[in-house]
């Protein structure tokens, strides 16, 4: 039932927990208890609805880009910009944003969810634009077999009003299209020939079955080519190629779905020259390609959660002269099966090797490296006191990590001591 102390008191529960350096869900529990209906409430009546980015791999980073190319055509967004992608995470971030009135000053709302949550949010509220972005063999044991995963996603596109923002390189989320109504928009995001080999869906991964790409939908948004910080795209067969301040392969192909994303949202007279521009001065959301300065030194978060992610982070990243440390937790976030290590190619780490390897599953990370012949100076599954002697040891020298959800958010912490890092809540 609604009162008016709703938002005041989840104002003052979110304060206090900054105070103890973080961001909490407790606010948006708070919430929920004291007013079912508040997520709802706020954001039903927004100009442009609700924008829903799900999918297994890059929710975070290309909500981000979501958002920053609609902010920058003009448009005022609400996001849940830490990556708190269950419906409590959606009511803390919007108690953050509202006035005391609960007014939310917005004209749209871009939202990750994982997709569990996103089907729990569409009871809630249903989304006006999908995003669905993949399907990957990691988590299976909080989602279950991998087309289960898919019929989730199928779920969140049944209950979207106008716009669905399909994968056409993915089989499974193409094939979601075919069960959706002649009433909604479906745009497909793809790749070109040339570069659609360096991009694996799941199947390829896994060799469960050859893809036929032949005969495949038409795309409003194609990844024609990429490198040395470059992205050349075609947005309704027009070309267009701009720098990138985001790094990573695969962040890539996440901005062709950005762009395809906003396009459905803001119409077909959006100035692709001016989405291109805006992409082009995108940074990277936290953890994902997140650079920090220690000792005079870049430091990159390079997060990864399944074999996909991580093969193509280890090709983004050049390591020569570089410090690698690797952070593995099997943690409830991260996924607790960790297998999917032994379906990732570490021969690019060969010739520097591994600074260090730490976490939950340092030693399970450490084997898979033995077996790969890749060096591994030091192993410490104390994530503190492993960064401790990681940067101690490597002073001089640039440092990467590679690291899970809940490494990286451990990592973060961490460097608070040594360097400024932004504050997520």
């Amino acid at each position: 039932m609604f009162t008016k102390l709703t938002v005041p008191i989840g104002k003052a529960v979110r304060a206090l927990m900054r105070l103890r350096g973080g961001g909490s869900a407790l606010p948006g529990l708070i919430v929920e208890r004291l007013d079912p209906d508040f997520v709802k409430r706020t954001l039903i009546d927004l100009p442009h609805g609700v924008v829903l980015v799900s999918g297994t791999n890059g929710k975070t980073t290309t909500t981000k880009m979501v958002v920053s190319l609609l902010e920058s055509a003009g448009l005022k967004v609400f996001t849940n910009r830490t990556g708190s992608n269950f419906v409590r995470g959606v009511a803390a971030a919007l108690v953050k944003d509202v006035d005391l009135t609960g007014h939310l000053d917005a004209d749209v709302a871009v939202l990750e969810l994982d997709e569990a949550h996103a089907v729990r949010f569409i009871e809630v509220i249903k989304p006006r634009t999908s995003l669905l972005l993949n399907v990957m063999r990691d988590q299976l044991d909080r989602f279950g077999e991998i087309d289960s995963t898919a019929r989730l996603l199928t779920t969140v596109a049944q209950a979207t009003s106008r716009n669905v923002i399909l994968n056409r390189e993915d089989p499974r989320i193409r094939d979601i299209a075919k069960q959706l109504s002649d009433s909604q928009n479906i745009t497909y995001f793809g790749l070109s020939d040339i570069v659609r080999a360096n991009f694996p869906n799941d199947d390829d991964i896994h060799s469960l079955r050859l893809v036929e790409q032949q005969n495949l939908p038409e795309a409003s948004v194609l990844l024609m080519g990429y490198g040395d910080g470059e992205a050349t795209l075609s947005i309704n067969q027009q070309i267009y190629t701009t720098k990138l301040k985001i790094r990573g392969i695969y962040n890539v192909f996440n901005a062709a779905a950005a762009v395809a994303t906003v396009r459905a949202v803001l119409g077909d007279d959006t100035s692709n020259a001016d989405l291109i521009n805006s992409l082009s001065n995108v940074t990277p959301a936290f953890g994902r390609g997140e650079t920090l300065i220690i000792d005079h030194q870049p430091l990159e978060l390079v997060l990864v959660k399944n074999p996909s992610g991580f093969r193509l982070s280890l090709q983004s990243f050049d390591p020569t002269n570089y410090a690698t440390m690797i952070a593995i937790n099997d943690n409830y976030a991260d996924g607790r099966d960790m297998s999917w290590l032994w379906d990732v190619e570490f021969d690019s780490l060969t010739e520097e090797g591994v600074a260090m390897v730490t976490g939950v599953r340092a030693y399970d990370m450490a084997l898979r490296l033995q077996y790969d012949e890749i060096t591994v100076d030091k192993v410490d599954p104390d994530i503190d006191s492993a960064l401790k002697q990681f940067v101690k040891s490597n002073r001089s020298k640039p440092k990467r990590i590679y690291c899970t959800y809940t490494a990286m958010l451990a990592i973060r912490k961490s460097l608070r001591r040594l360097t400024k890092v932004e504050i997520v809540s």
